[in-house]
């Protein structure tokens, strides 16, 4: 099994953890743990735990299928961190249903572009944001082709899925 794109491991809650979340310092393993996953990081980059999720619910034949099926298109997600650093990553769900770092595969281009914070982000990813909302709040900005940005809902469930199994 390949290692996690941002280095992160999701695991699930625990009621033992729970205790551990009143010690804890690191806000954003906390800010994961609303969204009922533990998160434990070797970065910066809380949202590659999301990316993680993605890339393997991707994994199975079927799925990876289905999601170019509904997606056609490269997607972009430019994510800025509590830092104030931006970092990058694909989905290409143009043709091969691969996930990557970076803003499109060598030698493409992403049909959209999402660009947004690691805490909407995260909301995304765990159905607790929803993107119209976080469009019209600002807080979601979209480059490129806005109508493909809307057919990335049915990739994100399958986040959502693994994140709850």
């Amino acid at each position: 099994m390949e290692p996690p794109l941002g280095g992160g491991v999701v695991k699930p809650h625990s009621a033992a953890e729970e205790q551990a979340d009143n010690l804890e310092d690191d806000k954003t393993t906390r800010r994961w743990r609303e969204f009922g996953a533990s998160v434990v990081w070797a970065d910066a980059w809380p949202s590659s735990a999301g990316f993680d999720l993605i890339s393997e619910a991707l994994q199975d034949e079927a799925q990876k299928k289905d999601a170019i099926k509904k997606g056609g298109n490269i997607f972009a997600f430019t994510l800025k961190n509590d830092k104030a650093e931006e970092q990058s990553w694909y989905i290409d769900l143009k043709e091969t249903g691969t996930l990557g770092k970076g803003v499109a595969p060598k030698g493409k281009k992403p049909n959209v572009t999402l660009v947004l914070s690691d805490v909407e982000f995260a909301k995304l990813i765990s159905g607790k944001g929803n993107a119209q909302n976080m469009f019209m709040q600002g807080k979601l900005k979209i480059k490129g082709n806005m109508m493909a940005a809307t057919k990335l809902g049915p990739i994100l469930e399958k986040a959502q899925n693994k994140a709850k199994l």
